[in-house]
This record gives structure tokens, C-alpha cells and sequence, in this order.
């Protein structure tokens, strides 16, 4: 008699459920998983320069980093041309999402705190300038978010499509810009100097547009759309600042001080970054109300 937990009989036993539930086996006249999610080009882009077995971690962490910064920019691109057309129940669906995207970024940076600072040592002088900083992006998703700066456009300009591709999004309104063309349309007193503006420049705070948003919640019934969409943009600079700070600590805790591969100052450049606040007047009404 087999034993039941004999590994034959699990082998047994996991057969029959295939066989009962008419699993597909055969893909040699159809498409495959593999094939649909193209996992050969996917999981043959990991290419350690280094004989250090820790730079596959570092090369995982980044490339998955990247494909969800991918999503975040597909949910942004979409949630913003919904605000254009006063299409607020989609946009509110894809903020959320952005913000669920972040917390799997958040916790991205625990997996690579993993990492010491001598096994990351061992693999540094590999990296030569590459660097984060020079994620495009990352670069996208910050302008798409409000923080412009035209230095930024530097760091891709030997690439011209790459360069395109983040000079349209400093060019084109913010999140935040549609969101304030938006209580225009609606009537709330939003300053032109707010609504159209060279949206290049970086967004300056105003006590005007704090005002509409202080219309906005001091009568929430009201203006319940608007209200909604204001805590959505707060839960995401909330996630995005969530997710600047865990950048920070896992830099210092692997590297410490030093100069970034990119040539920045490394955590003392993160740390001024957390300084930067996206949707200023939201997070300020809170305290006139």
C-alpha cells in the first residue's frame, strides 16, 4: 500500500484533479502564458555585470520598480484626461490605484535593505554612473505629479526619444493643474494666473486657490465630487511622500553618505526631496478649518 504521504501518491493525487478539471497541457498550437506575458524577454533581462551574488537583487529591485512606475504613469496619463473632461468616478478609480502602486513600492525598498553595505559595495564600481536619477519614468511621474524642473531634461538628452517623451510631460498640465481647471469650470474662484499658466514653470502656492478649496470643504455635500477628489490627491502625495522616505532611509542604510552613482549628493539630495510638497493648498486648509 502507498503511503498517503508518499510523494508518488501526491504526484498521484495532483494528476487526478488535472485530469478532472480539464486543465489544457498542450500549448504547442496555442498561445502560453510564457508566450502572452513574454517572459523569455522578461526574464532574460537580468544581466549581472558583477560576480557579486547580491547584484541580482539590486537588478529585480529596479526593474520591477520600472514596470510599476509603468502602470503608474498608464493610471496618471488616464486619470488626468478624465479631470479634463469633468470625468471624476474613472480618475478617482485610477488615483486609487496609482496610490495602491506606491504601497507596493514602499515596501519594494524593504527587500532591498536586505542588502549590506559591503555586499553592495562589492558590486558598485559595476554600476558606473548609472543611477536611479536618471529613471525617466520616474522623471514623467514627477512631472506628471506638478514637481517641474527643467535641469531634469539634462539627464536624458543623449537619448532623444527618452527626451521626448519627459519634455511633453514637463509641457503638458499637471495632475494638479487639471484638477484646479477643474473648480474653475465649476465655478469656485480659481485664479487665472492658476489655470493658465506656462505649465513648466514649478506650481507656486496661493492663498486664492486655498480659498476654493476651502469652499470645497466647508461644504462637502455640496461639492462632493470635488471634495472626493481632493482626498484622493492627498492619499497620493501621502503615498508618494511615504514612499520618498523609504528611498531615503534605504540609501543612507546601504551607502551612507556617500555621492550617488549619478553624481548627486545621495541622501542629502533624497532628504531636500522630501521637502517638496505637490498639492500645497490641500494640506494647508486643514488648518482653517
Amino acid at each position: 500500500m502507498t503511503c498517503p504521504h508518499h510523494p508518488s501518491a501526491s504526484s498521484g493525487a495532483t494528476e487526478a484533479i488535472v485530469r478532472q478539471e480539464g486543465a489544457q497541457l498542450d500549448f504547442s498550437h496555442s498561445m502560453s502564458y510564457g508566450d502572452y506575458l513574454q517572459l523569455d524577454s522578461v526574464l532574460g533581462a537580468q544581466k549581472p555585470l558583477s560576480p557579486a551574488h547580491d547584484e541580482m537583487l539590486f537588478i529585480v529591485q529596479h526593474q520591477t520598480s520600472e514596470l510599476w512606475m509603468k502602470l503608474m504613469l498608464h493610471e496618471l496619463h488616464a486619470a488626468i484626461a478624465h479631470i479634463a473632461r469633468d470625468e471624476l468616478p474613472p480618475a478617482f478609480k485610477m488615483l486609487a490605484r496609482v496610490s495602491k502602486i506606491l504601497e507596493q513600492l514602499v515596501h519594494a525598498w524593504d527587500v532591498l535593505a536586505t542588502m549590506t553595505p559591503p555586499e553592495y559595495t562589492a558590486m558598485r564600481p559595476y554600476l558606473g554612473q548609472s543611477s536611479g536619477f536618471q529613471s525617466y519614468q520616474y522623471r514623467c511621474i514627477e512631472f506628471a505629479m506638478g514637481n517641474k524642473n527643467r535641469a531634469m531634461l539634462q539627464p536624458h538628452a543623449h537619448h532623444p526619444e527618452r527626451l521626448a517623451q519627459v519634455q511633453a510631460a514637463y509641457e503638458a498640465p499637471s495632475l494638479y493643474d487639471e484638477a484646479l481647471r477643474l473648480l474653475a469650470r465649476r465655478g469656485l474662484p480659481v485664479p487665472a494666473s492658476h489655470t493658465e499658466r506656462d505649465w513648466r514653470q514649478p506650481y507656486e502656492a496661493s492663498e486664492a486657490v486655498e480659498q476654493a478649496w476651502l469652499t470645497v470643504y466647508r461644504d462637502p455635500q455640496r461639492y462632493w465630487d470635488l471634495y472626493q477628489l481632493g482626498e484622493e490627491l492627498t492619499d497620493l502625495e501621502d503615498a508618494f511622500r511615504l514612499w520618498r522616505f523609504r528611498h531615503v532611509t534605504t540609501v543612507e542604510r546601504v551607502i551612507g553618505f556617500k555621492r550617488g552613482t549619478g553624481g548627486t549628493g545621495g541622501v542629502s539630495y533624497l532628504r531636500k526631496m522630501l521637502d517638496v510638497v505637490l498639492f500645497p493648498e490641500i494640506w494647508r486648509l486643514r488648518t482653517a478649518l
